[in-house]
């Protein structure tokens, strides 16, 4: 049987130059190098230069994915950037990218889901694809959270940094198989009894600000691992194939206790995973377009190579994305 498929042509990434290392955070906020890494396994972070907006970092990080899948940009009919961090209230920060690329058709729209944010956008993508709606979408993660941290605080201005990740996605024909390139099956999940355990204390209906990022790091720790085994036995049910098939786990970077532990409860061994977590920090939507661009750079991942995406963020949402490479 013949089907539509979403194949990922290509993928980019963009860090700001500016590194912040956890020394050079000790300076200024009570932490030090061994609690930071004890705790997280964060070494230093990406932080944005002055001017250096999240549409900038988006920019950068699609042209780089372009340029990878072969693609001119007037061959992409959608956008969709996932981010909590945009340049402006309105309009979407993907309409900017959509300029600076000259695309003038289709259309562009930002998506929130914090930092499950490139997994909810990568399956919309999916899902317009499948339907025929789009043939071949930019997907964008991008954050500058660098401007919504309290800096005086040690347990969040430690965790986070600026990136940008982008994968071209286009239609193409499967069996209908699990041998078939493309996006295999994803799963998306949000439960709003649990959105004060990490959110942003500003708005513009709240409070007329920004705010800054706030967390309950232990609440998020202890929901983290079961939450995202939860959408990962579900890909796993919906295809038949298990952690055994797998030839690399992709996880949101986060926290490298939260990707160890994820990784023992679902039997991936640790030569599986992918971690970027020491030199980007938490980059938010950012984080998995951003490991995927490492591993395939450095030539980790390859043709045909089984990949789990997964993600959990603020509100709480999560989700995973199985696909053929």
């Amino acid at each position: 049987m013949s089907v539509i498929r979403s194949t990922v042509a290509g993928c980019g990434s963009y860090l700001p130059e500016k590194i912040l290392t956890n020394n050079e955070l000790a300076k200024t906020v009570d932490t030090s190098d061994e609690w930071i890494v004890q705790r997280t396994g964060i070494e230093q972070r990406h932080i944005a230069a002055e001017g250096e907006v999240t549409s900038d970092l988006a920019l950068a990080a699609a042209r780089r994915a372009l340029e990878h899948a072969g693609r001119d940009a007037s061959d992409i009919d959608t956008i969709i950037l996932a981010t909590a961090t945009p340049d402006h209230t309105f309009p979407a920060t993907a309409v900017t990218v959509q300029a600076g690329l000259g695309i003038t058709h289709g259309a562009a729209f930002d998506m929130q889901a914090v930092c499950s944010g490139f997994v909810f956008a990568l399956t919309t993508a999916d899902a317009y694809i499948r339907s025929g709606m789009s043939k071949r979408c930019l997907v964008i993660g991008a954050e500058t959270f660098s401007r919504i941290l309290d800096w005086q605080d040690r347990t969040t201005c430690v965790l986070f940094g600026d990136g940008a990740g982008a994968v071209v996605v286009e239609a193409a024909e499967g069996r209908g198989s699990n041998d078939d390139r493309g996006i295999l099956t994803s799963h998306l999940r949000s439960d709003g009894r649990h959105k004060d355990k990490l959110f942003v204390d500003g708005g513009p209906s709240a409070t007329q600000t920004v705010g800054h990022l706030r967390m309950e790091g232990r609440e998020v720790f202890k929901h983290a691992v079961g939450m995202i085994t939860d959408v990962i036995e579900d890909a796993y049910e919906a295809t038949g194939l298990t952690s055994d098939d797998l030839d690399w786990f992709i996880p949101h970077q986060a926290n490298k206790r939260i990707i160890d532990a994820s990784a023992r409860k679902l039997n991936i061994p640790p030569e599986k995973v992918v971690t970027t977590v020491q030199w980007h920090g938490n980059t938010s939507a950012a984080s998995i377009p951003l490991a995927l661009d490492a591993a395939v750079r450095d030539g980790r991942v390859r043709r045909n190579d089984l990949l789990m995406l997964e993600a959990m963020g603020g509100g709480f949402t999560w989700g995973s994305v199985l696909l053929r490479w």
